[in-house]
């Protein structure tokens, strides 16, 4: 992404009532996030390659933005189960249930392993390879974006 874009976004963000804006061209994705509690005028990209790229400062712009990136922590190992969507992350099917899946638990293709509730509806989010649970990623409740890693399967 260009970045006479990225500045011109962030003049968007800082002028306007937008709290969030995420841009996606390509295969580059930029999240602006307006927060008092981020460093100043601070951005990151994140290429196709999962190496985030800070893009320069800009000393003229009195913004208070920051992007946000979610990447694949390295120390993670196996087949990765990531979010197809934004939404609230649950373990299971209604509070007081018993989980979905377990760390150690035996999966199969086509399994349910939680569900992501967005806009009111709730979506089950299968496993698409076999395999035992080797991590949970996310807590239950928690708020997930496009693409957050939720489990590893080994």
């Amino acid at each position: 992404m260009d970045l006479r874009k990225l500045k011109t976004l962030i003049d968007l963000v800082a002028e306007s009532d937008i709290a969030e804006l995420e841009v996606t061209e390509g295969e580059s994705k930029v999240r602006i996030v307006k927060s008092g509690a981020t460093p100043a005028n601070q951005m990151v990209m994140m290429h196709p390659q999962g190496t985030p790229q800070y893009a320069p400062q800009y000393a003229a712009a009195p913004v208070a933005a920051a992007a946000a990136i979610i990447e694949t922590p390295a120390e993670i190992e196996g087949y990765v189960i990531k979010s197809p969507m934004v939404g609230t992350f649950y373990r299971s099917s209604a509070p007081g249930s018993p989980p979905f899946v377990e760390i150690g638990s035996s999966v199969k293709e086509g399994d349910t392993l939680c569900i992501i509730e967005a806009m009111k509806l709730l979506n089950e989010i299968d496993a698409d390879t076999s395999g035992v649970i080797k991590q949970i990623l996310v807590e239950n409740g928690q708020p997930v974006e496009f693409g957050q890693p939720l489990f590893v399967i080994a």
